[in-house]
């Protein structure tokens, strides 16, 4: 095998892997908090694979820990929309939002 079809296997081989786990993450959002929710998450994800600095075909990417980081922005969002729902006194119940604690879901929202 040469080394240019090295890379390209190396390349097909990640994108694979980058479709199942994006796909697999936007499923699961999608069917425990909705279409608006995989919509938004399935944007953080696809923010977050763009701020890794190496490229695609130098070393392999670690695909978990973008979604990691997308599951902590939907959490940051989730969490916010709970706390505003509460303090306009709104009803939560039959919602499938669970409280995430946090002393200040505000600023919560200027890590994501």
């Amino acid at each position: 095998m040469t080394q240019s079809e090295s890379s390209n296997s190396l390349y097909t081989d990640q994108t694979h892997l980058a479709e199942r786990e994006l796909s697999a993450f936007i499923a699961a959002v999608a069917e425990l908090f909705g279409a608006d929710q995989a919509r938004m998450s399935a944007e953080d994800w696809l923010d977050e694979s763009g701020l890794m600095d190496v490229s695609p075909r130098s070393t392999p990417r670690d695909w978990r820990a973008i979604t990691i980081t997308a599951s902590v922005r939907l959490a940051n969002r989730l969490n916010v929309a709970l706390h505003c729902q509460r303090s306009l006194g709104e009803s939560t119940t039959g919602t499938q939002v669970s409280p995430i604690p946090s002393f200040n879901c505000f600023d919560s929202t200027l890590v994501s």
